[in-house]
């Protein structure tokens, strides 16, 4: 959401468009890396807090797509196939939702001891954040494009895959 705030701050003060422009080049980054930790079965390590946020953990991912700013090695098919599976693999677990269909406090279904205090149920939406890029229009790659397996996929499928580095 730092992206979106100096994205409109920049339009209005021409001195924080360096500043816009670093966070969106570490954002990239971020986004890069977060692609590569999606395993080939949809999960990702539980690390950090808000685990209940679940896929709402790929935000930036999420955000970098719908800006159409992912590096040059990373299809926007293979992140909707990545996110897709990440998706799946938290929404079908058993007990994430309670007889009213609300999502229950947990990361892999219910799981109440990783609440941390500030968590609610309404909190828990923050999960949404990673459907961003239905901002963009059918025809964009993200949506039009094939399925396509992402970089955890390729290295345990014994593909070739670009090998990470950071500038």
């Amino acid at each position: 959401m730092m992206l979106d705030i100096l994205a409109a701050l920049k339009e209005k003060d021409k001195g924080a468009v360096q500043t816009y422009e670093l966070v969106k080049k570490r954002a990239i980054r971020n986004a890069e890396i977060q692609e590569r930790l999606i395993s080939p079965e949809g999960t990702f390590p539980p690390i950090g807090r808000s685990l209940a946020y679940r896929f709402g953990a790929f935000h930036v991912l999420s955000q970098i797509s719908l800006m159409n700013a992912l590096p040059e090695e990373i299809k926007p098919p293979q992140v909707r196939s990545a996110l897709t599976a990440v998706i799946i693999r938290m929404i079908e677990m058993p007990n994430t939702f309670d007889s009213k269909g609300w999502l229950k406090i947990g990361f892999s279904g219910n799981q109440p001891a990783i609440g941390e205090h500030y968590i609610s149920t309404g909190s828990l939406y923050l999960c949404s954040v990673v459907f961003l890029p239905l901002g963009l229009n059918a025809e964009d790659e993200f949506w039009s494009g094939a399925e396509m397996p992402w970089t955890a996929k390729k290295a345990w499928a014994g593909e070739e895959f670009k090998i990470d580095h950071a500038e």
